[in-house]
């Protein structure tokens, strides 16, 4: 059996393994996603578009749209604060894309809710099943696991939600994993850009699943054959890892964001957070801050030269500064106001990272940073193994809760967010829950 039919079995083999509690699991990641999308809209609003009339929601915004459009906007705006959901071991951000998609197709089929979380669920595990296969090779050959990966994911979460057969899934796997794309790139100098990857992916899934819905024959193995997407995008493609049978769901191991920068930012944050807490030192008596980590967390990530608010959150230094002066690392944390406070920037320039490759071996397992602060002669010491969020170190429920009450009146949309939270809280969510968007 080749490569796509023996994933198209495992997939098959996850969905009947589903249980309530990852479809209470599927329902945070949504109320997650909720969160940062409308977070999201309040940055971006609907990007722009001349939106050409549809009966999808683009959320934040009075404005419905085709699925195709609302796909993309929604999961661009997602993932624009920086505070969606994710998963280490795949290296690979879900919510944004594979809900973006999930919610545009099942608002166009009148999905139920039950049909939705069983999207997620599947569709989370594709994409995290295909990173966790390809990396570390994937992310060092310059792709963005969350455009290509998410594509599949989203995809088959669509085509999970929908019932389809085993020919339409195939057809529906090989046009995501041939419209897989995302580079690095989009993220370097003052780009803003990068959430154009998790945009892509969402739209292109809608798409893939369309066609596949009509079942034209594909390729014997789109993801394993010789020119296949997880041969071809990174030279150190496990079969294993995509294929092995845990007694988990991959959702079980998503990581949920406190903190709005890059996640490989988060371990040191935390750990500068506590040093300020237990030592008080002033930013002015440091002289230096040094930080070990793993190597996955260092190229792209530790500039000191902060040209924008993108660029600050994917900013080591300035993540570690902001939240060390700051004792928060929230959206107000990486606010323009911060990205010009002197106090800040001035620190930002004091911090250094450097790869340790003990570290680097125990990655994905562990995401380690060791924050050393400098100061007076003394060097004060502060080791994090598992950043907030983690599965092992997990928001507990009222965490999540708070964190989509707190983005969602940030938005502005303070009455939305209660509506939105009492139908997550009663037994009886209705689909019209999801879309207020006013």
């Amino acid at each position: 059996m080749n490569i796509t039919d023996a994933f198209i079995d495992y997939l098959f083999d996850c969905e009947a393994r589903i249980e309530s509690k990852h479809r209470k699991k599927a329902k945070e990641c949504l109320l997650d996603y909720l969160g940062v999308v409308y977070a999201g809209a309040k940055e971006n609003g609907d990007l722009g578009m001349d939106l050409c009339g549809g009966r999808c929601t683009v959320f934040g915004t009075t404005r419905k749209t085709d699925a195709l459009t609302a796909a993309f906007v929604n999961a661009y705006n997602a993932h624009t604060v920086e505070l969606d959901d994710g998963h280490r071991f795949g290296a690979i951000h879900l919510g944004a894309s594979i809900v973006s998609a999930i919610l545009a197709a099942g608002q166009e089929w009148d999905c139920t809710a039950e049909d939705m979380l069983r999207g997620i669920v599947i569709g989370y595990e594709a994409a995290v099943r295909c990173g966790f296969a390809m990396q570390p090779g994937h992310k060092k050959h310059g792709f963005h696991t969350s455009g290509t990966c998410g594509t599949v994911g989203a995809a088959v979460g669509i085509a999970f939600m929908l019932h389809y057969n085993r020919e339409q899934l195939k057809s529906t796997i090989s046009g995501a994993a041939t419209s897989a794309a995302g580079l690095l790139e989009i993220q370097e100098d003052s780009s803003q850009m990068k959430p154009y990857n998790l945009g892509h992916a969402a739209m292109s899934a809608v798409m893939a699943s369309r066609v596949g819905r009509m079942a034209p024959t594909p390729p014997d193995d789109m993801l394993g054959g010789a020119r296949g997407m997880l041969r071809k995008l990174s030279a150190t493609f496990s079969q294993e890892k995509l294929l092995e049978k845990t007694d988990f769901l991959e959702i079980e191991r998503i990581y949920v964001k406190p903190y709005a920068a890059c996640r490989h930012c988060h371990p040191s944050m935390e750990a500068a957070i506590a040093l300020r807490k237990e030592y008080a030192l002033s930013p002015e008596e440091i002289e230096r801050i040094e930080i070990d980590t793993y190597e996955l967390a260092v190229r792209g990530h530790d500039h000191t030269d902060i040209q924008g608010v993108q660029s600050a959150k994917l900013s080591m230094p300035f993540s570690v500064a902001t939240a060390y002066i700051t004792q928060d690392g929230g959206l107000d944390a990486f606010s323009e106001a911060k990205l010009s406070d002197k106090q800040i920037l001035d620190l930002t320039k004091k911090v250094s990272v450097t790869a340790r490759e003990e570290f680097t071996e125990l990655s994905p397992g562990k995401r380690v940073s060791e924050v050393h602060i400098f100061a007076q002669g003394e060097e004060y010491v502060r080791r994090v193994d598992y950043a907030k969020g983690d599965p092992e170190n997990p928001m507990t429920e009222e965490e999540i809760r708070n964190k989509f009450l707190r983005l969602m009146m940030w938005a502005g949309k303070e009455e939305t967010g209660n509506k939105i939270l009492a139908a997550f809280e009663s037994n009886e969510m209705n689909v019209e829950d999801l879309f207020y968007h006013i």
